[in-house]
C-alpha cells in the first residue's frame, strides 16, 4: 500500500531472532520506525494507542536483551502489546486487529508462542510469571519469566499477593514496572540511571551477596542490621523499599525510552544470581505521537484516525449512548437525594461516573483496579445509610464475586450495582462480553436482577434502583448507542418483579430480557405475517420473575420462547424451572430458550456477533417454526395458522 511509513530497517525484522542480529547502535532507529508503524496501524484499524507506544523502547529492549520465547513474557493487561505483535511475526496482520477473523487486541495464547499467557483483565501478570518461574525452577528448566506490571495495575490486592509469594521463583522471575503516570517516583535523570546500572551490576550483586555471607558468619544481629542499613540506604536513594519488603531486589528508576540506559540494566538483571528482581521503569504514555502525549486518555483506546492531525473519526450522530443515559439519569437521582454516591474501579469514563463525578465529587469514588474492594466499599456505604452505585462492566464484577455473596447478598445489603457492558461488545472480544452476569447474580438470594430493554427503561430501573432499599439490585445495560426513544423527563418507579405486555397476540409467546427486544417484535411482525399471532413480553426482571405474566403466557400459547443476551443460566432457565416446578410442561407445554452459545465467541460487529449466536429476528421465527413442526409450505396459505 501506497500510504504506509517506509520503515527499511523494521523490514528486516519478523522475529526477536531477526532483532538480536542488530547492532546497539540500530535499536534506536529500530524504535523509530516500530513507533511509526503502530501509529499507521492503528489509525487505520482503531484500537489502543497511548500505552503501547509508551512501550515501544520497553518491548525493543526485552525482546533484544531476553531469548524469548523460551524467555516468557507476560503483558499485563495487553492493551500495550501492539508493538509486541509487530516484532513477533504478526506485523502482516497488525492491521487486522480487533477486526473479526483478526488479530486480537491483547496477548491471546492460542495466536503465537510468544504470547504465552492471555492477559486481558488487569494485575495477574506477575502470578503468571511466577508459575512460569516456578516450573521452569522444579524442571529445572534455564527460561526466565518476565512480567511487565503498569502502574495502574499495582493498585490491585492480586499483585501484591502474587509479590508476596514471589521468593519461590528466585531468579527466574523478573518484574518489570512500567511507571507511565509518574504515579511512584519520577526518574531523576543520568544520576538515577547511573544507580539502576550500579545496583544491577554483577560487582555490586556479588558484594552485597559476599556481605551478606560475611555478616552471617558474625551474627544474626549483625545480619539483620547490615541488612536494614542497606535497604534504608537504597530505599532513600530509589524509592524501592516497598518492594524490598516484599521479598523483591529493586533496581530503578529509569527512563523507559532511553535504550542506553536499558540494554545494561536488562542484560545485568538477565545474568543476576539474585532474585526475584523487580525493574522500576518510567514512560510516558503516546510517547513520540503528540497528539496521544498531549491527552493520553484521549488516546487510550481510539477509532480510526488521520496520522497527520490525530483527528479520530466521527462516531455518526444518532441516540445517545446507554452509558452516557445511565450517567445522566445517575446525576439526576444525585440531584434529588443526598445519600446516592458512586463508585468506580479505574474507570470513570467507561463508566459515565466522570459526568457524576463533575457534579459531585464528594459522592464519587475512584477506588483504582480493585473490584474486590469496589462491592465490600460499597456495602460498608449502604450499611451506613447511603445509596451506594458500584458501576463496573459486567466482565470485571465476576473479579469480584466472593465479595458480591458474603459482603452483600448474604448480609441482604441494598447495594446497586450498574452493569455496563451487558451481553456481546465487539472488538473487545470474549474476554470483555458481559455474558455472565444474569447468571451468577440470579443465583443468588436477596437479589433483584433488572434489565434494560431501552434507553427510556434505563432511566427508570436508575430510578428504580436508587429507592430500593431492601436488599441488592442490579441493572444491565449493553455497551452501544440506545434506539432512538425520547427520555422521560419524570422517571418511574417499576414495580419490583413485573414485566410488561408490549404486543399482544394469540398463538406464539416472546418472552424477551435486555435488547434483544427489538429483534423480539422484528420475529413477531414476520411471525403474524404467516397467520402466527405473536405476543412480546419484556420481563425487565430476570429476579424475581414476573411469575403471573408467564404463567398466563404459557398457558394461553401454544409455544413460548426466552430470549435474553446471556449464558445459560439466565432468565430462561430460571422461567423453565418455573414451569418445572409448577407442572406446566406436563402439560405439554412448548418452550425454548434462546441465548448465547457455549462458547466465548471472537471479537467482531456486535450485529455479526449476535448473528452468529443466533439471537436475532429470523433465528427467533425459526426457532418458533420448529417448536410448533410447521414448515414454510404449510404456511405459504396459512394452512396451519
Amino acid at each position: 500500500m501506497a500510504d504506509l511509513p517506509k520503515t527499511p530497517l523494521l523490514d528486516t525484522v519478523d522475529t526477536p531472532q531477526d532483532l538480536r542480529k542488530l547492532a546497539p547502535a540500530q535499536l534506536r532507529q529500530l524504535a523509530d520506525e516500530l513507533r511509526t508503524e503502530t501509529i499507521s496501524a492503528v489509525g487505520t484499524t482503531g484500537g489502543h494507542l497511548g500505552s503501547g507506544l509508551g512501550v515501544v523502547e520497553l518491548t525493543v529492549a526485552i525482546h533484544y536483551v531476553f531469548d524469548t520465547p523460551d524467555d516468557r513474557l507476560i503483558w499485563d493487561v495487553g492493551h500495550q502489546c501492539y508493538p509486541h505483535k509487530i516484532l513477533t511475526g504478526r506485523r502482516d496482520r497488525i492491521r487486522t486487529i480487533r477486526q473479526g477473523g483478526g488479530l486480537s487486541g491483547f496477548t491471546k495464547r492460542s495466536e503465537s508462542e510468544y504470547d504465552p499467557f492471555g492477559a486481558a483483565h488487569s494485575s495477574t501478570s506477575i502470578s503468571a510469571a511466577l508459575g512460569f518461574a516456578v516450573a521452569n525452577k522444579l524442571n529445572e528448566a534455564p527460561g526466565k519469566a518476565i512480567a511487565v506490571i503498569g502502574d495502574g495495575a499495582m493498585s490491585a490486592g492480586m499483585a501484591y499477593e502474587a509479590m508476596n509469594n514471589a521468593e519461590a521463583a528466585g531468579n527466574r522471575l523478573i518484574v518489570i514496572l512500567n511507571d507511565n503516570d509518574m504515579s511512584i517516583a519520577p526518574p531523576v535523570g543520568g544520576l538515577s540511571a547511573y544507580l539502576a546500572r550500579l545496583i544491577s551490576s554483577s560487582e555490586y550483586l556479588g558484594l552485597r551477596s559476599l556481605a551478606r555471607r560475611v555478616t552471617q558468619k558474625v551474627s544474626r544481629r549483625l545480619t539483620a542490621a547490615a541488612g536494614k542499613a542497606e535497604e534504608f540506604a537504597r530505599g532513600m536513594a530509589t524509592g524501592g523499599t516497598l518492594f524490598e519488603e516484599l521479598g523483591f531486589y529493586y533496581v530503578g528508576p529509569i527512563d523507559g525510552h532511553n535504550l542506553e540506559h536499558l540494554i545494561p540494566v536488562l542484560e545485568n538483571v538477565r545474568d543476576a544470581e539474585q532474585g526475584p528482581i523487580l525493574v522500576h521503569v518510567v514512560t510516558k504514555k503516546g510517547k513520540g505521537y503528540a497528539p496521544a502525549e498531549k491527552a493520553a486518555d484521549k488516546y487510550h483506546g481510539v477509532q480510526k484516525f488521520d496520522v497527520i492531525t490525530g483527528a479520530q473519526a466521527k462516531t455518526p450522530p444518532g441516540p445517545p449512548a446507554y452509558t452516557k443515559v445511565f450517567a445522566d439519569a445517575l446525576i439526576a437521582e444525585g440531584e434529588r437525594d443526598a445519600t446516592v454516591c458512586a463508585i468506580t474501579a479505574a474507570m470513570p469514563s467507561g463508566t459515565g461516573l466522570d459526568k457524576f463525578q463533575a457534579m459531585f465529587p464528594d459522592r464519587t469514588f475512584d477506588v483504582g483496579i480493585a473490584e474486590q474492594h469496589a462491592v465490600t466499599f460499597a456495602a460498608g456505604l449502604a450499611a451506613q445509610g447511603m445509596r451506594p452505585f458500584c458501576a463496573i462492566y459486567s466482565t470485571f464484577l465476576q473479579r469480584a464475586y466472593d465479595q458480591v455473596v458474603h459482603d452483600v447478598a448474604i448480609q441482604n445489603l441494598p447495594v446497586r450495582f450498574a452493569i455496563d457492558r451487558a451481553g456481546l461488545v465487539g472488538a473487545d472480544g470474549a474476554t470483555h462480553a458481559g455474558s455472565f452476569d444474569v447468571t451468577y447474580l440470579a443465583s443468588l438470594p436477596n437479589f433483584v436482577v433488572m434489565a434494560a430493554a431501552d434507553e427510556v427503561e434505563l432511566v427508570h430501573m436508575t430510578h428504580t434502583a436508587a429507592l430500593h432499599d431492601s436488599g441488592p439490585i442490579a441493572l444491565r445495560y449493553p455497551r452501544g448507542n440506545g434506539i432512538g426513544l425520547e427520555l422521560p423527563k419524570v422517571p418511574q418507579r417499576l414495580e419490583i418483579g413485573k414485566g410488561r405486555v408490549v404486543r399482544e397476540g394469540k398463538k406464539v409467546a416472546i418472552l424477551s430480557l435486555g435488547t434483544r427486544l427489538a429483534e423480539a417484535l422484528k420475529a413477531a411482525d414476520t411471525l403474524d405475517a404467516k397467520g402466527l399471532s405473536t405476543t412480546v413480553a419484556d420481563l425487565r426482571f430476570a429476579k424475581p420473575l414476573d411469575e403471573d405474566l408467564i404463567r398466563r403466557l404459557l398457558t394461553t400459547h401454544e409455544v413460548a420462547v426466552t430470549i435474553e443476551e446471556g449464558a445459560i443460566g439466565g432468565m430462561g432457565a430460571h422461567v423453565l424451572t418455573l414451569a418445572s416446578d409448577t407442572g406446566l410442561i406436563d402439560a405439554g407445554l412448548k418452550l425454548r430458550t434462546m441465548r448465547l452459545p457455549d462458547l466465548f465467541q471472537d471479537q467482531d460487529k456486535p450485529e455479526k456477533q449476535y448473528d452468529e449466536a443466533g439471537l436475532n429476528a429470523a433465528n427467533i421465527v425459526d426457532t418458533v417454526l420448529k417448536a410448533l413442526r410447521y414448515n414454510e409450505a404449510e404456511l405459504a396459505d396459512g394452512v396451519r395458522a
